[in-house]
């Protein structure tokens, strides 16, 4: 009877340990799988060298790839991702509206800008995933 205690009690023991040995995997997995979805974001908004419609659409989809994917970050690891959601992507959301708003031969300049500031939150996120895992 003892010896079934303590072989319960072992694979208790095992099976906690898998499963957080699990939990730490997937995790880590989850940081590089969006991360790598951030390095191809930032991978194209290089590329990207001036204001046009094209470019418009391209560098749209992109802030909306990077703010679905800082939103997921943030609810996996709100302590590490938290800052870079509010502050950063407040920043690229200002940025995003100046260009907007901006007269027709301020639109190359704002349209810049944005790209930086898109990037530049795209290259912190990346860094946090880094440091994270």
């Amino acid at each position: 009877m003892n010896d079934a205690v303590n072989i319960q009690g072992m694979y208790s023991i095992y099976s906690a340990n898998r499963c957080i040995k699990f939990s730490i995997f997937a995790t880590i997995m989850g940081y590089a799988k969006e991360r790598k979805k951030l390095e191809k974001l930032s991978e194209k908004t290089i590329e990207l060298q001036h204001f046009d419609i094209a470019n418009l659409a391209i560098i749209t989809d992109i802030f909306e790839q990077y703010s679905h994917t800082i939103r997921i970050l943030k609810n996996k690891d709100t302590e590490t991702f938290n800052s870079l959601y509010l502050n950063e992507l407040q920043a690229v959301k200002t940025a995003k509206t100046a260009l907007k708003l901006s007269e027709e031969v301020d639109r190359q300049i704002h349209f810049m800008a944005y790209k930086e500031v898109l990037l530049d939150a795209i290259t912190k996120t990346i860094q946090a995933t880094i440091d994270v895992a």
